[in-house]
């Protein structure tokens, strides 16, 4: 059975190491390479498994998706602003918590940049004019650096 947890470590480690510009193909193969390359010595039986290719988990980096915080006063349109702006980079929402607690707004959105027509310091400009349009903070941060700051 293939280590699918072992192959986003390798995979997650690749990116830490080569940036995330690095293309996904390449990273896709050099992982399987490695896979199969220690395999052996994780099978008890001593049978190798060959995985196939299309039974990898994407290549995605933990620095390829962001954490956006939204704080501020509750008013119409905070969500949909938000969204807009993802969009027009083209962005895909992956998860997304928001709450109204005695009229005070809170929203955490995990978003997909590999793709982003704009770059992650773009998309912090955009989020910083849009929350001062709105009335709230907008904070924008890589998964990878937003992990490693809360790590305990």
């Amino acid at each position: 059975m293939v280590d699918q947890d072992l192959i986003y470590r390798i995979t997650r480690v690749i990116y830490e190491n080569l940036g995330a510009s690095v293309e996904a193909g390449k990273v896709e193969r050099l992982v399987l390479d490695l896979y199969r390359a220690i395999e052996p010595s994780l099978v008890g039986d001593g049978r190798p498994i060959t995985p196939q290719i299309e039974t990898l988990p994407p290549a995605r980096s933990s620095s390829d998706r962001l954490v956006i915080s939204v704080f501020g006063v509750d008013r119409p349109g905070i969500v949909a602003a938000v969204a807009r702006i993802l969009a027009e980079a083209e962005c895909n929402i992956i998860d997304i918590n928001q709450t109204v607690v005695q009229g005070k707004f809170a929203m955490v959105l995990i978003a997909d940049a590999a793709r982003s027509r704009y770059s992650v310091q773009q998309l912090k400009e955009r989020f910083r004019r849009e929350g001062e349009a709105l009335g709230v903070r907008i904070y924008a941060q890589r998964e990878d650096i937003f992990n490693a700051m809360h790590r305990v």
